[in-house]
């Protein structure tokens, strides 16, 4: 039995749609990057990065949050963040950095204060981080995205060409500035599990370029007389199949946990969700079609062959 692979034939690179992919990543990404500028907070940054207080209560009912917000204004903690943390009875209280105050002195205040009446309220976690420490996590964070990029600019030039190299760093860049970007215009909470899902979506998209650009090196030797532009439209066609397998059946696991993961998990499974889309739109129309108009060809990557009988006549 004779087994007959079928592949699309969609022109992903003719330039057209590479003009129209073009002024779409430029339009998001200069939206990305005005809601980053424009703002007085560019993003909702969490504790983890502002510092403060976090509680994890559990109450052996259902939680009141609006009896639990009141009472902790009425004691002073007027700008308390709370929220249900998974069950109805499971809470989460964020609060700013209360200084000055000694910190057993303002857990057993703050356990007294989300007590709401009743004795059996069960304090699970209470987390202080000082300001100083979200600023050296914030410095940090974004000091690792660069070392990535860099390194990953690296790896893919020795396994490759540098051509291809750039288009792989110019495509997750593109990930990490629209990801980034959508939580600032939407103002969804970013914290450390963010930065987490933001260096997952990294290694996915790289994972998918890395991918398309192995069977587009492949096609360059296999598929002679025809144009790069051809070579690459057919390598990410055959491909095609893998790539929205992969990237449908990653998605709908984040859903899954989007749904039931509770607040707490919310942002990262959001965070995934929003890489995933662009990573795998940019593995197509951002990685490949940089490293097409900076001219990569088959001679690219050819290595030079040295003529041993010419070494020998050198000096």
């Amino acid at each position: 039995m004779r087994l007959i692979r079928e592949t699309t034939h969609i022109d992903f690179l003719g330039p057209t749609r590479r003009k129209i992919a073009l002024a779409i990543s430029a339009i998001v990404i200069l939206i990305s990057i005005g809601s980053l500028f424009t703002h007085d907070r560019p993003l909702e940054f969490g504790i983890d990065f502002t510092g403060g207080i976090l509680l994890e209560v559990s109450y052996p009912e259902a939680a009141d949050l609006a009896n639990i917000r009141n009472n902790l204004a009425a004691s002073g903690f007027e700008d308390a963040q709370v929220q249900r943390f998974g069950a109805d009875t499971d809470v989460l209280v964020r609060l700013p950095p209360q200084d000055g105050r000694d910190p057993d002195e303002l857990r057993d205040d703050l356990r007294r204060t989300v007590a709401v009446g009743t004795s059996e309220v069960e304090l699970r976690r209470v987390e202080f981080v000082s300001p100083q420490v979200g600023k050296e996590l914030t410095e940090r964070g974004s000091l690792a995205m660069i070392i990535v990029l860099l390194l990953i600019f690296v790896y893919v030039m020795i396994r490759f060409q540098w051509k291809f190299a750039a288009g792989a760093v110019a495509a997750l860049a593109h990930d990490v500035i629209v990801t980034v970007g959508f939580f600032s215009i939407f103002r969804f909470p970013f914290d450390l599990t963010v930065v987490a899902a933001i260096l997952a979506v990294i290694g996915y998209s790289l994972n998918d370029t890395v991918v398309a650009f192995d069977r587009i090196r492949e096609n360059f030797f296999k598929l002679r007389g025809i144009s790069a532009e051809e070579s690459m439209n057919t390598s990410i066609n055959e491909m095609l199949a893998r790539t929205l397998i992969t990237g449908v059946t990653t998605l709908l696991v984040l859903v899954a946990l989007l749904l039931l993961g509770g607040e707490s998990i919310a942002p990262f499974s959001i965070a995934l969700i929003v890489g995933i889309i662009v990573g795998t739109y940019s593995s197509i129309y951002t990685a490949s079609a940089t490293a097409l108009a900076l001219g990569v060809n088959a001679q690219d990557l050819i290595e030079p062959v040295k003529d041993p009988d010419l070494i020998d006549e050198l000096p």
